[in-house]
C-alpha cells in the first residue's frame, strides 16, 4: 500500500466517473460523481477542479471544513477529540474504462482510531462504498454513526424517496431539495414497509428515460438511515448507512465496526438507467437459474392443511404448467391458528401422522419441486419454545416488548437460540429434500435488549450468519425474503436470498406500481409476483384473469389462489398465461427494464428490452380522461434497428384495437427503434384494468 495518493484519480466505467483529489491534507476529496470525463488524465483535470472547493472528503468532519452532518460521530467516557484523519496508505486497482478499486487507511493517534475506507466502481458504473474504523486506544470509543457519502452537483434540485404501508409498498413522493437535511430513519428493526430502498437525486423533472439521477442504498436489513444534504456553502451530498442505537456499539482496543455496503448509482438519463446498474450488479453478484413458476397455498388453503385437499391443490397446479409447489404457514406444532406455534419447528404429528412425506413425495411425482414456509426468527408466548426459554426472547426479561401479531422475537444472537434454528432447519431441510424456503419475518422489532444494550444490529448480523451457514449446507437451496410481504427488501437480505416476497396484497392494479417502483431496486427474476383470487383477500377489489395474469408475468411469476375452485376454463386461461411466461421468460429474466414517461394518468408503459427482442406492456389502470389514447412510446430499443411489432398472448377483451394490433394479410409491422421511441404505436382503447402486450423482434 502506498503512502502516496495520484492525485487526482479517475475511476471510469460505463458512461460514469468517480474523481478522488487526494492533495490533502487529510482523507481524499470526491471532487466529481457523474457523468465520464472523456480521455483526460487527472492532471488535466486539475485546472476544473480548482473551482471545487466545498467538495467533502471521503468521510466528512468539520476539520476538513464540513459543517454538515458528520460521517462519523461517536464519543469517550470524559474526553472528546474531534477526528481530524492523516493518510496513512493508499491502494488502487484501476482500469480505464473499467472501473476499479480504492482502499485508503487513515488515522488519528489524539482521537486513538484508525480508518479503512474501501470504494469500487464495477464494470456497469455503479459505486460501492464501506468503512471501517478500529479503535486503538485504551478507552471504550461509543459510536454513534457512520455513513458512506458522495458529492451531488448544484443542478440537483429535486429528491424522490418512497414511503408505504403493508399490502401498499414503494409508494413514490417527491419535493424540492433545498438547504437542510433530508433524512429517512429507520427504526424498525427490518427494513420496514415505509424504508425508502432508494434515495434519489436530480435535476427538476427528471423521469425514466430524461434527465440527470443519482440515488442511493444501504445494504442493510436492519435499522437504517439514507439522507441527502445541502449546505449554505454550496455543496450537497447522498449518504446511507446503519443508524445505530445509543450504547449499541461501542469499540473496545482494538474493536472494530464495518459499516454494510452503500451503494451509488448515476445517470444522465434518467432513472431505468440508474436502476439498471443496481440490475447489472446484482444479477453479475448472484447469478440464478432458471425461476421456476410457483404455487404458494396460502390464500388458497390458509391454516386448513387437510391432505387431500393439498394433493387436489398440487395436482392443480401441475395441470396449469407450475413447476413449484409451497407449503405456508400451519404446517407445524400447535398451529392452528396465528396466536400459537411460532418457534416449535417440529412437524405437527396431529394434523400430519405420516410427516410432510405424503404430500412432498406426490409435490415431485408430479414434475414440481417442493417449498416449506418458516419464521425462524419469531416466536408466539404460546409455545413450547417460549414456555421452556422464556430467556430467548429479545427484550428484557424483566419487562417483555410490546406484543405484535401475538409474536416476539427471537434473540438469534443468543447462542443457543442461533444454534436450535440452525438445527431444525438443517434437520427438515434435509429430511424433506427442500428445494425452497419461504422465509418470513413478520412483526417489526420494538424495544430489542441483547446482552444489556441495544440489539438491532446483533440480531441481523445472526440473521445473516443463520442464513449463510444453512445455504453453505445445502447449495441447491433456494430462499425467499418474506417480511409481511415487502418489509424486508434490501441487498443485505439479497445477498443471501433469492427472491424478495413484493407484498402481501395481490391486487393487480396496486401490483402495478408497487412492482414498478420496487423494481428500481430489484430485478425481474427476483420479485415474487403472484396471480391472486379473482376477488383479492386484502382489498376486496375483483379484476379479470387476464389483467391479474399480464400483471404477474413481468416478474417471477407465481399463483396464490385455490384452484381447486377455478373453472376448467379458468385453468385453461391460466395455464397458456403460464406457458407465454415461460416463453419469454429468458427475456424477462436477463433484459433491461424500460418505463416510459406516459404522459396519460391512466396508463402505463413498461417493458423488458434485449438486444434482439422486447416486450412491452400497456396497461390501461382507470378510465381516460381523454376520449383519443395517446401513442405508446416503446424506450430502451436500438434507434438504428428495424424491429418487426406484432400483439403478444391474448387480445384485451372489449378493445377498440387500432389496426397494428390485429391480424392482417400484411403481417406484422416494421418499424425502426428510433420511430418506436419517439413516435410510438397508436394505442387501442381499453377498459380499466386491461394489458395489451407487446412483442418487439429484431429483424
Amino acid at each position: 500500500m502506498s503512502p502516496l495518493i495520484p492525485s487526482p484519480l479517475v475511476l471510469s466505467a460505463a458512461g460514469t466517473a468517480l474523481v478522488l483529489d487526494g492533495s490533502g491534507p487529510g482523507l481524499p476529496r470526491v471532487r466529481h460523481f457523474g457523468a465520464d470525463l472523456g480521455p483526460v488524465s487527472g492532471s488535466e483535470l486539475l485546472p476544473a477542479l480548482a473551482s471545487l472547493t466545498a467538495a467533502p472528503p471521503l468521510l466528512p468532519a468539520q476539520g476538513d471544513g464540513w459543517y454538515g452532518r458528520p460521517g462519523l460521530s461517536g464519543a469517550r467516557p470524559g474526553e472528546h477529540w474531534p477526528v481530524r484523519w492523516t493518510l496513512d496508505g493508499f491502494d488502487v486497482d484501476a482500469t480505464p474504462g473499467a472501473g476499479g478499486t480504492v482502499t485508503v487507511t487513515a488515522s488519528d493517534d489524539r482521537a486513538g482510531l484508525a480508518l479503512v475506507s474501501e470504494l469500487a466502481m464495477d464494470a456497469g458504473g455503479l459505486v460501492t462504498m464501506r468503512h471501517t474504523v478500529t479503535n486503538t486506544a485504551a478507552s471504550p470509543y461509543r459510536l454513534e454513526g457512520l455513513t458512506c457519502a458522495l458529492p451531488l452537483p448544484a443542478r440537483a434540485g429535486e429528491l424522490l424517496d418512497f414511503t408505504g404501508r403493508w399490502a401498499l409498498e414503494k409508494v413514490p413522493q417527491r419535493r424540492a431539495f433545498e438547504h437542510g437535511v433530508w433524512s429517512r430513519e429507520n427504526r424498525r428493526g427490518r427494513t420496514g414497509h415505509d424504508g425508502t430502498g432508494l434515495l434519489v437525486a436530480g435535476t427538476a423533472g427528471f423521469g425514466f428515460r430524461a434527465g440527470e439521477v443519482c440515488a442511493v442504498h444501504a445494504g442493510w436489513s436492519g435499522d437504517h438511515v439514507h439522507y441527502a444534504e445541502r449546505l449554505q456553502e454550496g455543496a450537497a451530498l447522498l449518504a446511507a448507512g446503519e443508524l445505530l442505537a445509543p450504547g449499541e456499539v461501542t469499540l473496545g482496543e482494538g474493536e472494530s465496526y464495518r459499516t454494510p455496503w452503500v451503494y451509488f448509482t448515476w445517470s444522465g438519463g434518467g432513472l431505468d438507467e440508474a436502476s439498471g446498474r443496481l440490475h447489472d450488479h446484482l444479477r453479475a453478484a448472484r447469478p440464478l437459474p432458471v425461476r421456476p413458476v410457483t404455487l404458494n397455498n396460502w390464500e388458497a388453503t390458509y391454516f386448513d392443511h387437510g391432505l387431500d385437499r393439498l394433493l387436489e391443490l398440487a395436482g392443480r397446479a401441475a395441470e396449469a404448467g407450475i413447476e413449484r409447489f409451497v407449503l405456508d404457514d400451519g404446517w407445524f406444532r400447535h398451529r392452528r391458528h396465528d396466536r400459537a406455534g411460532l418457534g416449535d419447528w417440529y412437524v405437527d404429528e396431529g394434523v400430519w401422522p405420516g410427516g410432510l412425506h405424503p404430500l412432498a413425495d406426490r409435490v415431485r411425482k408430479l414434475g414440481m419441486q417442493f417449498g416449506l414456509w418458516f419464521e425462524p426468527e419469531m416466536v408466539n408466548p404460546d409455545s413450547d419454545l417460549a414456555r421452556e426459554h422464556p430467556d430467548w426472547i429479545l427484550g428484557r426479561s424483566e419487562r417483555m416488548p410490546p406484543p405484535q401479531r401475538n409474536q416476539q422475537v427471537l434473540d438469534l444472537a443468543r447462542p443457543e437460540a442461533y444454534a436450535y434454528l440452525l438445527e431444525r432447519l438443517d434437520t427438515l431441510v434435509g429430511e424433506y429434500a427442500i428445494d425452497y424456503i419461504k422465509w418470513d419475518h413478520n412483526r417489526d422489532i420494538a424495544e430489542p435488549v441483547h446482552d444489556g444494550v441495544p440489539g438491532v444490529h446483533a440480531q441481523t448480523l445472526a440473521a445473516y450468519r443463520l442464513l449463510d451457514e444453512l445455504r453453505r449446507r445445502h447449495p441447491g437451496l433456494e430462499i425467499e425474503s418474506c417480511s409481511s410481504g415487502g418489509a424486508r427488501i434490501d441487498y443485505g437480505i439479497l445477498a443471501r436470498t433469492d427472491r424478495v416476497w413484493t407484498s402481501d396484497s395481490n391486487d393487480a392494479l396496486d401490483r402495478q406500481s408497487i412492482q414498478r417502483w420496487t423494481g428500481l431496486l430489484v430485478p425481474p427474476e427476483r420479485l415474487g409476483c403472484h396471480v391472486g383470487a379473482p376477488r383479492d383477500h386484502c382489498t376486496g377489489r375483483s379484476l379479470p384473469l387476464a389483467f391479474r395474469a399480464a400483471t404477474a408475468l413481468f416478474g417471477h411469476m407465481g399463483v396464490e389462489w385455490d384452484l381447486t375452485s377455478a373453472s376448467e376454463d379458468e385453468l385453461t386461461e391460466l395455464a397458456a398465461w403460464i406457458a407465454l411466461h415461460k416463453r419469454f421468460r429468458p427475456l424477462l429474466h436477463a433484459g433491461r427494464v424500460v418505463r416510459a414517461d406516459h404522459p396519460d394518468p391512466s396508463a402505463l408503459v413498461h417493458g423488458v428490452v434485449l438486444p434482439e427482442r422486447a416486450l412491452f406492456a400497456y396497461v390501461q389502470l382507470t378510465s381516460r380522461l381523454d376520449t383519443g389514447p395517446g401513442p405508446i412510446r416503446l424506450p430502451g430499443l436500438d434507434p438504428a434497428a428495424l424491429y418487426e411489432v406484432r400483439p403478444a398472448g391474448p387480445l384485451p377483451e372489449g378493445a377498440g384495437l387500432p389496426q397494428w394490433a390485429v391480424t392482417s394479410e400484411n403481417g406484422p409491422i416494421r418499424l425502426p427503434g428510433a420511430a418506436l421511441a419517439e413516435l410510438g404505436l397508436p394505442a387501442p382503447a381499453l377498459r380499466p384494468a386491461s394489458v395489451l402486450l407487446v412483442e418487439v423482434e429484431r429483424v
